[in-house]
């Protein structure tokens, strides 16, 4: 018994360190950060106006075109990972989809591009 005991010990200390490090990395903000930030740190960043005013307000529907279209293309290139690890046992069929594919990422990306769609001005 002593012996299956002891071979589970190496999976003990990696979940003891990996428990140790993320509590490390959950307290040392508390820790170690600046606490008195400015008005511009506490401002709305994300949603483009200021999320206390008036919820009938208009706002600017570009910052959620540019994250709409972040959100496609980021996903679209998570299909590269898979390809790339099986690279080299991929057929010339699978290269040449995968090159398909790209074109239409390309052509998709200058034509919104072309569009206006990633100004912000």
């Amino acid at each position: 018994m002593p012996e299956l005991l002891g071979s589970y010990l190496p999976i003990v200390i990696f979940v003891g360190v990996a428990l140790l490090i993320g509590c490390a990395l959950l307290v040392s903000p508390f820790l170690l950060a600046f606490k008195a930030p400015d008005d511009e740190k506490l401002s709305a960043y994300e949603c483009g106006f200021d999320a206390f005013d008036d919820s009938r307000m208009k706002f600017d529907v570009r910052f959620y075109l540019v994250s709409i279209l972040f959100i496609i293309f980021d996903l679209e290139v998570a299909f590269l990972f898979p390809w790339a690890a099986t690279f080299g046992t991929v057929s010339w069929f699978g290269f040449w989809s995968m090159m398909v594919f790209l074109a239409i990422l390309t052509i998709g990306f200058v034509y919104e591009w072309k569009k206006g769609a990633l100004e912000w001005d």
